[in-house]
């Protein structure tokens, strides 16, 4: 099978700021991601848990898997909302079947 190249994008963000971020993702023609709640983690500020240690409604994770080429916007746009709140992006290589849909 062939396989293409793609970038994995996890932004970890406050769950009320996921709307913030998608809208932005998608006015920078992001045209697909998903959303998954996040149980918990360790970070600079020490442990934390979907329990209230970190805000009332917690973490999310969006995940978008894209072509090389739009990382950049995907970035500019993703930063401008996590700057100002908790959340962290991270970018890791990927192959991906199906390559007309991303």
């Amino acid at each position: 099978m062939q396989m293409h190249k793609a970038k994995r994008v996890e932004i970890i963000i406050e769950a009320p700021m996921e709307g913030r971020l998608t809208a932005a993702l998608e006015k920078a023609g992001v045209t697909g991601f998903t959303v998954l709640p996040v149980l918990g983690g360790n970070g600079r500020s020490g442990e934390w848990s979907r329990d209230g240690q970190v805000g009332r409604s917690g973490m999310v994770a969006v995940v978008c898997l894209i072509r090389p080429e739009r990382l950049e916007g995907l970035l500019e746009a993703a930063y401008a909302v996590v700057e100002r709140h908790i959340g962290v992006i991270g970018v890791t290589d990927a192959e991906v079947l199906r390559a007309e849909r991303f």
